[in-house]
């Protein structure tokens, strides 16, 4: 930003611009902001009278300069433009520690984790400034011809997993992740059964390339412990085909408040399963005030599914991510929950590439901390609360 002092010094050309004038101690700036409008056929936008006296113009160059030779003048500047330029650390991404992570290394230094992520899910927008995403990995099993996002769901997701880690918009668990957006679910959010399959089965065919695969979704249905085969469940076949072939699949527990042994994927124990906690501040200790949802910080979320088939709990309230539009967006849900265990997955494999799905599973459990109050869980079971700190 240039201060331009009370001289002729802008009077070189004569665009119609914006300005600030800043007047001396003492001075009226209303008084002389009206005195301008006439004179100089200036347009006044705000005026300002308490930190310091002056206002804002649009006038000309040639005004400008008349204006800042004035007795009552200190100065005149030209008006810019600001914008965020500092990047937000999300409060679940503070509370799994992943800002303590060596290779997370989340310094505001676009270094990124080498590892590759599906995101089996609405799609993600495929030119999120803040997203690294595999665009020739993307993959449209839905409506339409392309796996671009457009419900906001999928991006969201995304950049829990993986926002670069740079000065604008959001950091992800593992930051400069390989994004590859598989979408199975159309703009409303929805999509079939085979739909969902044909993005397992991509994720399959990919096997050797994606280490992990998020599934913030679910619909009826249950675990017949024979990955499908019992029951004629052919997602479940698919899963564990998929798990069988290297990947780690992280899904959602699900929002209805009840055992998630009767939602499906959550309810497959080849999977690691994720049930939502209630943190608005990043920290433990609960007493934060709600935000964007009413619930109680540091407890069990109160929409979330819990059970025996959950097999680790994640911050899911009042997420702040990325979002269509190449903005960000906040909201909630089990489905927020699951892409910062995604990203965990993600960090512990980037360094442990030969790790089965079932041995990264155990590698988070273990590492996982039981410093939450479970205290609203309905079913007792403390399940750890995911921490990437040592990753």
């Amino acid at each position: 930003m240039a201060i331009i002092p009370a001289t002729a010094a802008t009077a070189a050309s004569n665009p119609v611009g914006d300005y600030i004038v800043v007047l001396k101690d003492g001075a009226d700036a209303t008084t002389f902001a009206n005195t301008q409008v006439r004179s100089r056929r200036a347009s006044v936008d705000k005026v300002f009278n308490h930190a310091l006296r002056g206002y804002s113009a649009k006038m000309s160059a040639t005004a400008a300069a008349a204006i800042a030779r004035d007795p009552q003048v200190q100065f005149v500047q030209p008006d810019g433009v600001v914008s965020i330029s500092a990047q937000t650390l999300p409060t679940g991404v503070n509370r799994v520690d992943a800002e303590l992570s060596p290779t997370a290394a989340i310094n505001g230094v676009d270094t990124r984790v080498n590892v590759d992520v599906a995101i089996i899910d609405t799609g993600i927008q495929l030119t999120h400034p803040d997203l690294n995403v595999y665009t020739a990995g993307a993959k449209n099993c839905n409506t339409g011809t392309s796996a671009n996002d457009g419900n906001g769901h999928g991006t969201h997701v995304a950049g829990t997993v993986g926002a670069l880690d740079n000065t604008s918009a959001v950091v992800g668990v593992a930051p400069g992740a390989r994004l590859w957006p598989v979408r199975v679910l159309n703009n409303s959010g929805s999509g079939s059964w085979s739909q969902v399959i044909c993005g397992i089965d991509y994720v399959t065919a990919h096997a050797s390339e994606i280490e992990v695969a998020n599934m913030s979704l679910g619909g009826l249905g249950a675990d017949d412990g024979n990955c499908g085969n019992t029951n004629n469940d052919a997602m479940h076949r698919a899963i564990c085909a998929a798990v069988a072939a290297g990947v780690t699949f992280v899904v959602a527990a699900g929002n209805n408040n009840a055992n998630s042994s009767g939602s499906v994927p959550a309810a497959y124990d080849e999977v690691i399963t994720v049930s939502a906690l209630a943190d608005f501040n990043g920290l433990p200790g609960g007493g934060a005030a709600p935000t964007c949802y009413s619930d109680v910080d540091d407890t069990f979320a109160n929409f979330s599914n819990d059970g025996a088939d959950v097999d680790l709990i994640a911050p899911g309230v009042c997420i702040l991510s990325t979002w269509t539009g190449s903005g960000t967006g906040t909201i909630s849900g089990t489905s927020m929950a699951s892409p910062h265990v995604a990203g965990g997955a993600a960090l512990y494999k980037a360094v442990n590439p030969a790790a089965t799905p079932a041995a990264v599973k155990s590698a988070l459990q273990t590492a996982g901390t039981t410093n939450w109050n479970n205290v609203d869980d309905y079913d007792g079971i403390k399940e750890k609360l995911l921490n990437v700190a040592t990753f």
